[in-house]
């Protein structure tokens, strides 16, 4: 059932009718002409904004590729209500790692060495999970030295 049937109980008896052109008499050759070149505006509207929106995703599209061993960092989607990793809402991490990419299944999907934490998760990844690691030294942080007296405190 239509909707146009459904809320006023009869059929559309419109010279658009799709379903059976048979019953409906054809008489103003305008208005189908009119309708059928609006529905070409229409078309080409919705093509346009379609480019449109594939250019401006293609702008942020990047090609990534990694090697067997390079270091990646490892996106994790955050869940409403549960606490990942020791944090919660706009303070949990949004990449966790650096991981080692052990081998390479295609150019998009990389299989990582997880850690024993998350080994009841697959280990293969989509490209777009993934973040290039890059070190810098300047952000090593080196734990101080703890002095412990005799009492081990």
């Amino acid at each position: 059932m239509s909707p146009y049937e459904a809320l006023y109980g009869k059929k559309c008896r419109s010279s658009l009718f799709w379903d059976d052109l048979s019953e409906v008499p054809v008489t103003d050759q305008d208005m189908i002409r009119d309708m059928l070149d609006k529905i070409k505006l229409i078309q080409s509207r919705m093509r346009a904004a379609q480019e449109r929106q594939a250019e401006y995703a293609n702008v942020r599209c990047r090609p990534l590729s990694f090697e067997q061993g390079d270091r990646v960092f490892l996106k994790i989607s955050p869940f409403r209500g549960t606490v990942r990793f020791g944090k919660r809402g706009k303070l949990s991490p949004r990449y966790i790692g650096p991981y080692e990419i052990l081998d390479i299944i295609d150019d998009l999907s990389y299989g990582l060495a997880l850690t024993q934490a998350l080994s009841d998760i697959l280990d293969v990844f989509h490209v777009s999970m993934l973040k290039r690691y890059q070190p810098d030294p300047s952000q090593v942080l080196q734990p101080d030295e703890a002095e412990l007296d005799e009492t081990l405190s």
